[in-house]
């Protein structure tokens, strides 16, 4: 066919998943896909994401983006897929008409449909890798489970669905088989992996046989929910270098009263019991959360407790975000936003003052180790790379000045010479 299609993905590294799945359908039947490119070309794929205003609103100027550029005469078609066409596809179709089509979620088979071909079904394992070519992610499930009262993923992304064992190696053989170096095992819930086929947490199942892939160095868990965490899967851990001690476990809050009207399903007593256990296994492990300030129900009281729990936890990587008041959720429909959009930016500022002492003396106890690295990208005259402890564009990275040629996703053991808040610096 000999036309071009860029392909814009918005939100999380789920929909980058999705992204290049389909374009490894579009370049099957002739297509030639770029990623996120400043030039719009023939045939233009947005992947949206509608989970929180801030990101409704990027897609939507993407799409207005798009549709200018198509008015202009400079592309021939723009299309949207994603959270935010599944959520809202008839007011989309009713305020911007001038898209071609909306898809949902699910929709890039749909989409090769519409570009007047058939999905090949003997590579729906295969993708066209758009980060760097040493990573990738591997999808371990679509949508979720879980209640959640600020969360609109289950109303957007549906039931939890697993990804069969068998089709994931073969997707991570493939991946390994085009340089990927390190697979992140992501989905919205990585503790509920397996339940719906095999009636039981799989996570260990699919480990043991995606070890065993020779030129995957490293795996890493994202996003284990802490209800059902599957413990088995640490020894497992502890025991392969080839699995990252690192875990992503969004906590969201601590006070009883706040995890209630989230309808988290854990209490504070659990939340320790389990921190405690995951650090007694593995004691060098890094613990990754997430949490939320400005929650309906958090008073100062509330929130007190939580800057309490930052302070005594000594999380490795922290990420907090003020709650979104969002239309379809439990939140939304029965809580009222109470808390006001200055005092969650201020409890927002305190928690992550606090992370950042803590970030440093973490840091700083790595000083005089010795750490293997990856190497991400090189910065002018500086290789920018990462340890098992921090995961691609999310956490902290180790800077390397050497007048050596690294390989970019090369392993390398690096000694770690000093250290700030979010950086260390290592020489070969």
């Amino acid at each position: 066919m000999g036309k071009t299609v860029n392909i814009i993905t918005l939100g999380c590294s789920k929909n980058t998943v999705d992204s290049e799945r389909l374009a490894r359908q579009l370049a099957a039947i002739g297509y030639s896909v770029s990623f996120d490119s400043n030039d719009f070309s023939e045939v233009v794929i947005i992947n949206t994401c509608g989970f929180i205003h801030d990101a409704k609103e990027e897609s939507i100027e993407m799409i207005l983006q798009a549709i200018q550029a198509k008015e202009a005469g400079e592309i021939e078609h723009v299309y949207v897929i994603g959270c935010l066409s599944e959520r809202y596809a008839n007011d989309l179709r009713a305020e911007i008409p001038e898209v071609d089509s909306y898809f949902g979620s699910r929709g890039f088979i749909d989409i090769v449909k519409e570009l007047h071909a058939q999905a090949n079904k003997s590579i729906l394992h295969e993708r066209i890798v758009s980060t760097p070519k040493h990573f990738s992610y591997l999808k371990l499930a679509e949508g979720c489970n879980r209640s959640c009262a600020f969360c609109a993923i289950p109303a957007i992304r549906g039931a939890h669905v697993s990804e069969p064992i068998e089709q994931l190696v073969a997707e991570a053989t493939y991946l390994q088989s085009v340089g990927v170096k390190e697979l992140s095992l992501i989905s919205q819930d990585l503790s509920y992996y397996g339940y719906d086929i095999y009636k039981k947490n799989a996570l260990r199942d699919l480990l043991e046989q995606l070890l065993p892939i020779q030129g995957l160095e490293w795996l890493r868990l994202h996003y284990l929910y802490p209800n059902n965490f599957p413990l088995e899967v640490l020894d497992l851990m502890n025991n392969s270098p080839k699995i990252c001690k690192y875990i992503d476990i969004p906590f969201q809050h601590i006070s009883d009263l706040v995890l209630s009207r989230m309808r988290r399903g854990f209490t504070e007593k659990e939340t320790w019991g389990l921190i405690e256990n995951i650090k007694k296994m593995i004691p060098n492990i890094a613990i990754r959360t997430t949490l939320i300030v400005g929650h309906p129900g958090e008073t100062e009281l509330e929130f007190n407790k939580l800057h309490d729990f930052v302070k005594q936890a000594q999380f490795d990587r922290l990420g907090v975000f003020t709650y979104s008041h969002e239309e379809g959720t439990y939140a939304g429909e029965h809580y009222k936003n109470e808390v006001p959009e200055r005092v969650k930016q201020e409890r927002l500022d305190i928690l992550m003052n606090t992370q950042q002492d803590i970030s440093l003396k973490n840091n700083m106890r790595k000083v005089g180790t010795t750490q293997k690295v990856i190497i991400d990208r090189k910065e002018q005259n500086s290789y920018i790379g990462r340890t098992q402890f921090d995961a691609y564009e999310v956490d902290n990275e180790v800077l390397i000045n050497t007048e050596k040629q690294l390989e970019i996703g090369g392993f390398y053991d690096v000694e770690i010479i000093d250290a700030d808040v979010y950086d260390v610096f290592g020489k070969i």
